[in-house]
């Protein structure tokens, strides 16, 4: 098991090795995560809260694989990536292969509801709910049902052009901000409680026909919970 640290930037170097959707559909909201973001979130999970390393991880609304595959690198004990959509997955099976972790990583073509058990940690980049209203909640809801740790991630303040610039000058890929009290309620609402926000810089590429910007900069939010079980024992 991966015990020494990795660097940042090695592991952002493996994440940009696994290619984004080659066809995204809009109305899933299909945006590959960024290999800074990615490597951002696990080094949070890993070397802040230790929750990768020999740790069983479930990757919901994997897409192509990014954030599990990167918690394999990692020292996870295992990591399960689901997704509906069978050509992520396929991407995500094969980079799991080129990088010599196929023995850690499993992938399953399904919805939500077709995940069961109890697992040490969560990661998510859900829908945002753009295209369908509130499409996050139902990943809430289910990450709350399977981990001990949820690694969630959601639409900030996009206009906020002062944040932007804070994490553009400092050089730091996140910041501690507050929660939405929309989502805090929510959370609390299903059995979970927040224990952390960051906020992110994110950069998407012109991707769709609706798209007025060769790049999109904007930010994201990551929320670190304690699931349900946690919480009980």
């Amino acid at each position: 098991m991966q015990k020494r640290l990795v660097r940042k930037l090695d592991l952002e170097n493996a994440i940009s090795e696994i290619p984004p959707h080659p066809a995204p559909k809009a109305y899933l909201e299909q945006y590959t995560i960024t290999p800074q973001a990615a490597a951002e979130i696990l080094y949070i999970a890993a070397y802040i809260n230790d929750d990768i390393i020999d740790k069983t991880v479930v990757d919901l609304g994997c897409g192509t694989g990014r954030l599990g595959i990167g918690a394999a690198v990692l020292g996870a004990k295992q990591t399960i990536g689901v997704d509906v959509d069978k050509v992520a997955i396929r991407i995500a099976q094969r980079s799991a292969e080129n990088m010599g972790i196929v023995e850690k990583t499993s992938w399953v073509t399904a919805d939500l509801n077709a995940i069961h058990g109890k697992f040490d940690t969560i990661l998510q980049n859900p829908p945002f709910g753009v295209q369908k209203r509130r499409a996050d909640r139902e990943f809430i809801k289910k990450s709350l049902e399977l981990g001990d740790r949820i690694y969630s991630i959601h639409k900030g303040s996009e206009r906020n052009r002062r944040l932007i610039r804070r994490l553009r000058s400092r050089g730091t890929r996140s910041i501690s901000t507050q929660p939405s009290p929309f989502l805090k309620r929510f959370i609390e609402k299903y059995g979970g409680r927040i224990r952390e926000v960051y906020a992110m810089l994110m950069e998407i590429p012109h991707m769709f026909d609706f798209h007025d910007k060769k790049k999109h900069r904007f930010i994201v939010d990551l929320y670190v919970i304690d699931g349900s079980h946690t919480l009980k024992s």
